[in-house]
């Protein structure tokens, strides 16, 4: 009986670890063309660390929280971009959610340095809504990068 009630013990306190895990928000990643010097045409910049990244090759936004990789496009001519990881938008102001200095490291690699919130219960954060380019929009975007 002992071993039943340390299994459930220790049952519960894995569940536990995984709901705090459950607590991170979630990383939003997008493609942005990349910054390319003209002395290094088949490398992305990284202006956070002041230096050039093979495509393939990831580094670290710091001081921001968050991550990008040197990526190049199936686009004919291929171009570079930059797919940018981080914590995305703040949630919408909530008297009953706060954010939770004990648990958020500021410092961590990403994602560990994005901010936890600690809400009532029953209490649900609410993000907003980002803007999605309509696929027209995309389109029409792409043409004009081809006659450029």
């Amino acid at each position: 009986m002992k071993y039943f009630v340390a299994f459930a013990v220790f049952a519960l306190a894995f569940a536990a670890e995984e709901q705090k895990e459950d607590e991170r928000p979630k990383t939003f990643r997008r493609l942005i063309p990349a910054d390319v010097l003209r002395d290094f045409p088949g490398m992305c910049f990284a202006s956070t660390r002041c230096a050039t990244v093979e495509p393939g090759n990831t580094w670290d936004l710091a001081p921001f929280c968050g991550r990008s990789t040197c990526v190049v496009s199936e686009d004919t001519p291929p171009r570079l971009l930059e797919l940018v990881e981080d914590c995305g938008p703040l949630p919408l102001a909530n008297p009953k959610c706060k954010l939770d200095t004990d648990k958020t490291n500021k410092t961590a690699p990403f994602p560990g340095c994005c901010p936890i919130f600690t809400c009532e219960d029953g209490v649900t954060l609410e993000y907003p809504e980002l803007p999605t380019p309509a696929p027209e929009a995309e389109a029409e975007k792409k043409e004009e990068e081809k006659k450029a």
